[in-house]
């Protein structure tokens, strides 16, 4: 018996020492490339992660019964930290899934829902060379699947202390100031226009990208100038409300810079 005991312990303690690897693999090989994101998240993470987890977890809880009442009793050490790699994970995906019962099912957020800016033709095409990747859709029309409502509502309920940033500089030195403190943010800018910023953030893990456009408008009264922004996942159904709080962030540093 302590043969097994002792097999089964070991065994256990390298399936829990491989499921880091596991993880790391299917998000690095997704942010390089070398993994589609629907192979490296959806299928590794978001399919079978929990299955893994649970899998090895309840192995190393046998594991460690064993060690703990197979005399000699030995390698409860091991055993304990086979349990323990598992269930921190499965504790840190049960919180995310907590935070993300409460933040809408959307990927689109806007500080100007009527009418938001607009992305690029080329910010659509690399959008739609990604497989699965979402479409930029209309954000005032609701949608069947969010029971009738609009994305813009949904957004706009979820972050309500967004809103258009009102400067007193003119069009062509905000937009200059816009470029300068998305860079500060960390996203990277693709292209400079008259009155328009792009830019895209990416995220450390898995490499998912977000699409970011700022739009620079004279005052309807007088001088200065208004900025929109606006940010939206190019892959996800969900954010869990990455572009709100972008786009706070990349507010409160535009008006930092404004001064």
């Amino acid at each position: 018996m302590s043969k097994l005991r002792d097999g089964w312990v070991k065994t256990v303690w390298v399936l829990a020492l491989l499921l880091p690897v596991w993880f790391l693999v299917a998000a690095l090989g997704t942010k390089f490339g070398i993994l589609d994101w629907r192979i490296g998240f959806g299928l590794m993470v978001f399919r079978l992660g929990a299955l893994l987890l649970l899998g090895v977890l309840a192995l190393a809880v046998i594991g460690l019964l064993m060690a703990l009442l197979v005399k000699p009793r030995q390698g409860w050490q091991r055993a304990l930290v086979a349990v323990a790699i598992p269930a921190l994970a499965l504790g840190f995906a049960a919180s995310v899934m907590s935070k993300a019962k409460d933040i809408p099912p959307i990927h689109d957020i806007a500080t100007d829902i009527q009418d938001p800016p607009t992305f690029s033709q080329a910010v659509i095409d690399a959008r739609a060379a990604i497989g699965g990747s979402n479409p930029i859709a209309p954000m005032n029309v609701p949608v069947p699947a969010l029971k009738g409502k609009t994305v813009g509502e949904l957004g706009k309920a979820a972050n309500p202390d967004l809103a258009p940033l009102a400067l007193s500089l003119a069009v062509p030195e905000a937009t200059k100031l816009v470029a300068e403190a998305a860079k500060a943010e960390g996203l990277k800018v693709t292209s400079t226009g008259d009155g328009v910023v792009e830019a895209v953030a990416e995220t450390f893990w898995f490499g998912f990208k977000d699409d970011v456009v700022f739009r620079i408008r004279p005052a309807a009264t007088g001088a200065g100038s208004v900025v929109d922004i606006r940010s939206t996942s190019r892959v996800g159904m969900s954010d869990l409300g990455a572009n709100g709080k972008r786009i706070g962030a990349l507010s409160a540093a535009i008006k930092a810079k404004a001064g």
